[in-house]
């Protein structure tokens, strides 16, 4: 979500000194994120290790029973809203930091069920799932944030569209779950293509769009992004390698 445009020049601020706390803010940005990945792959990596096969089964059928994950989806967006609203909080750091460090448990609960699932097919069919998928994940994100910042194109102008595009697939999301339906390979390679655009759009507006002082909000909103496209790569290596058994 774009905070607006880059504050005039006022008195005593001049252009290279507003490039330089630009580029500052930018650093502190993907400090942050880097942080909130490597904190989210520790506490993965954590789980997947410490807990028994038992415990496993345990989540999926507590999380994916039933209508369970229509309300654990739920208690997602709700999470992840109230994360939102205290990383943008100006007036607390503390808050920002509590934002940030609740959507990355959030994240951590609401992917459990699907690397469990990864990690069991990747023992039984003897292929690194989650390996690639975060090695693929890093490099799409990667190459879409070198785009942004060589060309230096502003693409806040997709945030209406991508908005638009986000509430359908959710739509589709729910009926899924209501209707008993998988939504299939290509669902999997559309969602792919839209949090890319979402990438594009939140590193766009961490050059050019951001407060200088919301380095914990961008970061959020970056890892938000690229912890959806891991979801959905890891959604489509599982896919793929299904269907060459």
């Amino acid at each position: 979500m774009s905070f607006g445009q880059d504050y005039p020049l006022e008195y005593g601020y001049s252009a290279e000194s507003m490039a330089a706390e630009r580029a500052g803010f930018i650093r502190r940005t993907y400090a942050h994120l880097a942080g909130a990945i490597v904190a989210f792959t520790a506490i993965e990596t954590f789980l997947l290790t410490m807990l028994s096969d038992e415990a496993k089964l345990n989540i999926l059928r507590s999380m994916l029973g039933g209508m369970s994950w229509l309300l654990v989806l739920g208690a997602f967006i709700g999470v992840g809203w109230i994360a939102r609203y205290w990383a943008r909080n100006q007036t607390s750091v503390s808050s920002q930091y509590l934002g940030l460090g609740l959507y990355i448990v959030a994240e951590c609960l609401i992917f459990l069920p699907l690397l469990i699932i990864a990690n069991w097919q990747e023992r039984v069919q003897g292929v690194n799932i989650l390996g690639n998928a975060a090695i693929l994940t890093l490099a799409v994100a990667g190459g879409l944030t070198t785009v942004v910042f060589v060309t230096k194109k502003d693409f806040s102008f997709m945030g209406p569209i991508l908005s638009v595009c986000t509430w359908v697939a959710l739509g589709f999301i729910i009926c899924g779950i209501l209707f008993g339906f998988s939504l299939g390979l290509f669902f999997v390679l559309a969602m792919i293509g839209l949090m890319s655009g979402w990438i594009l759009y939140e590193t766009s507006n961490v050059l050019h769009h951001y407060p200088t002082d919301m380095h914990v909000a961008a970061a959020l909103e970056l890892f938000a992004a690229i912890a959806t496209l891991f979801w959905y790569i890891v959604q489509l290596l599982m896919q793929l390698s299904s269907s060459r058994d």
